[in-house]
């Protein structure tokens, strides 16, 4: 593995499992009861700039899962549009099917020893493998009843540390899954109530402790602490609650503000806390029209990217929106991605 690759992959283990109190946090909130279309939240937190891009990935690219031995292989059935983390793996992205996926840190997840005789995948691969493949949430969640694969975790080879994530998936139906893979077996959580995913404990516990609260069959007010669970009740709670929109502008408003409530502010570390996950840059994605919203916040503006504009089909060119360090972005930016080869996903240890 070249010496970039394993400076990535030892950033990205260490934070990942730092102890749960200090942990990278995140938050997905869907909308699908808006009469003006599916909508979409999603918030991207973590210490430091994750040298995010947006890139366009046509249909018919060849992938490998990355494992030595017996690596699941696929050709995308389908163009997407994806954020990536570090340029070494799929965080966020949306495909020409109106389906969408979202990347999450969940201290929970564990992988199986390897085992040969299953094809394997890298835990990279995992979000861009949905939107390479599938239409709709149940088609994916069908698809675990047809074709096994193992996942395997990315490990940073000095302190033998692993990734851990879990995932939502969401399309322009409304229809919704959480996935996460515990002790090697992923559970698979498929109903459109399901709205709601952050971080620790695992989505049934979420579940819970979400029945505490007023509004969800309990009598505890709504918490206010950027912590997991906290941001979990609070997304429930607003989105279940947002007035009927009159407009699409009022709509894609709606649902940013249930994102900015449920983000965590700029901070200053602490001995008690000394990795303060700031949200970095937050995401709400049209699904029924195919329009992805990306805000940052160390930028001014939100801009756009309207599918509908990029080349996706089978033989079109990968192309790259540069958005590190790009501050003018704003408006419709379809139009701005460069072609540009594409990144490497990042293979287990």
């Amino acid at each position: 593995m070249r010496t970039s690759s394993l400076l990535r992959l030892a950033l990205i283990t260490s934070l990942l499992l730092a102890p749960t109190p200090d942990a990278p946090a995140c938050s997905r909130v869907l909308w699908n009861t808006s009469p003006l279309g599916v909508l979409v939240g999603r918030n991207m937190d973590w210490f430091e700039d994750l040298r995010s891009n947006l890139w366009s990935l046509p249909a018919g690219m060849e992938r490998s899962g990355l494992t030595a031995v017996n690596p699941l292989q696929w050709k995308s059935r389908y163009g997407s549009l994806a954020i990536t983390a570090y340029e070494c793996g799929t965080t966020d992205g949306l495909n020409t099917a109106g389906l969408a996926v979202h990347l999450l840190y969940l201290p929970e997840c564990s992988t199986a020893p390897r085992d040969p005789a299953l094809p394997g995948m890298s835990m990279s691969l995992w979000a861009q493998y949905y939107l390479d493949n599938f239409a709709t949430v149940a088609e994916a969640v069908a698809s675990h009843q047809t074709r096994s694969f193992q996942l395997q975790m990315a490990v940073e080879p000095t302190s033998g540390k692993a990734l851990a994530i879990h995932l939502a998936l969401d399309d322009k139906t409304g229809d919704s899954a959480i996935l996460e893979c515990i002790n090697g077996e992923v559970k698979i959580y498929h109903d459109r109530r399901h709205t709601v995913m952050t971080n620790q404990p695992a989505f049934d516990k979420q579940l819970e402790n979400l029945k505490r609260y007023r509004g969800f069959g309990g009598d505890e007010r709504l918490p206010g602490t950027h912590e997991p669970s906290d941001r979990f009740t609070r997304g429930a709670y607003y989105v279940a609650n947002l007035p009927t929109p009159k407009t699409q502008r009022e709509a894609i408003a709606s649902i940013m503000s249930v994102m900015r409530n449920v983000s965590a502010p700029f901070g200053e570390a602490d001995p008690e806390r000394p990795n303060v996950s700031t949200t970095i840059w937050r995401t709400v994605t049209d699904l029924s029209g195919g329009v992805l919203y990306y805000d940052s916040v160390v930028s001014p503006q939100v801009f756009w990217v309207d599918m509908k504009k990029l080349d996706l089909a089978e033989g079109a060119p990968v192309r790259k929106l540069t958005v590190v360090e790009n501050y003018e972005l704003t408006k419709e930016v379809s139009g701005e991605f460069v072609e540009t080869p594409m990144f490497e996903f990042l293979g287990p240890e």
